[in-house]
């Protein structure tokens, strides 16, 4: 019942301001977050990679306001591209964007006629054009260090701008990966399009506020959409890619995986950096590709509230540390 509460939250500059001052909130963040800038994430790594995992790294923001921002943002994925080709890990270390950090959201004085991923013309209001221009350098970048980017799933309102642009970006970057949330009524016709032509998909629960007329609200039927979903993405050519914590979740897609024929290295699981850390190290010591996904930057509050928000153990941390702290 809280998670709504810690979403909405989430888009309160109060709330924002409030948690952002608490002295014991530094210490909670870094658990999620282990830095600011490149020179903090480099380290980080190259600990994990070591350690037989493979990474994906999300500058965090999205709430931006100018057209100046979507462009720091650009640059911000380009020089951590640079360093990330010094380190010579190829598709080890991927990269996740969210496009409203690259402009998607912001207003514009046109409006451009875009053809939408499953075929009938759509119209793309605000920033559609200059987010893609803007992640498309990044994409071209990564492809040339021999690695790739995925496209994070965020409201269910950007989501057809979103897949426009990956459909876009995949006609030179094939490799570009996407992610799809379980718990939009939308999601199982979107795997089954995806899956047919060998994308690479990202498969979560999903972590916004989320009417029900667009989504399922109770654990349990989300739990079934993420099986039914996971199920079309197994049997379909693409590359499947668990996000999720659960272990439930992570037994099924286990077994969904060996139904479907599929070896070790036709599919991955993802995990949040500071989340079942032990769980990470199980899974790549059974052979099986684990990824984490892990975030930097000074723009930490969305990100943040929605790991509290997803799972009542990351709000008890907090309390706890508030409390013995206070």
């Amino acid at each position: 019942m809280l998670g709504p509460v810690i979403l909405a939250a989430s888009r309160s500059d109060r709330m924002r301001r409030l948690i952002s001052a608490a002295p014991v909130t530094k210490q909670v963040v870094d658990r999620f977050i282990p830095g600011e800038g490149v020179d903090d994430i480099v380290p980080v790594v190259e600990e994990l990679t070591a350690a037989g995992l493979e990474v994906t790294l999300d500058v965090v923001g999205e709430d931006i306001t100018r057209p100046e921002q979507a462009t720091g943002a650009r640059d911000a994925y380009l020089e951590l591209i640079d360093r990330l080709g010094e380190l010579e890990l190829g598709e080890r270390a991927e990269m996740s964007v969210k496009l409203s950090l690259f402009g998607q959201a912001l207003p514009s004085p046109t409006t451009a006629l875009n053809r939408g991923p499953s075929g009938p013309a759509a119209r793309f209001h605000g920033g559609h054009e200059l987010a893609l221009a803007n992640v498309r350098p990044v994409v071209e970048a990564a492809a040339a260090i021999g690695t790739t980017v995925t496209l994070d799933a965020e409201d269910h309102t950007t989501l057809d701008s979103m897949f426009a642009i990956h459909e876009e970006l995949r006609r030179d970057f094939p490799q570009t990966g996407c992610v799809i949330q379980a718990y939009l009524f939308r999601t199982e016709a979107d795997a089954r399009r995806l899956a047919a032509n060998g994308s690479r998909v990202r498969l979560v629960k999903g972590a916004y506020k989320e009417p029900a007329s667009v989504a399922h609200q109770q654990k349990t039927e989300i739990d079934k959409a993420y099986v039914r979903t996971l199920k079309i993405l197994m049997d379909g050519e693409g590359y499947p890619m668990i996000g999720s914590h659960d272990p439930r979740l992570i037994s099924i897609a286990q077994e969904l995986a060996h139904r479907a024929g599929r070896k070790l290295d036709e599919y991955e699981f993802q995990m949040l950096y500071g989340i079942r850390t032990d769980e990470h190290h199980r899974l790549a010591a059974e052979g099986h590709r684990m990824r984490v996904y892990t975030a930097y930057g000074t723009d930490w509050y969305g990100y943040f509230m929605r790991r509290l928000a997803e799972k009542p153990a990351n709000l008890r941390f907090f309390v706890r540390s508030m409390i013995s702290k206070g």
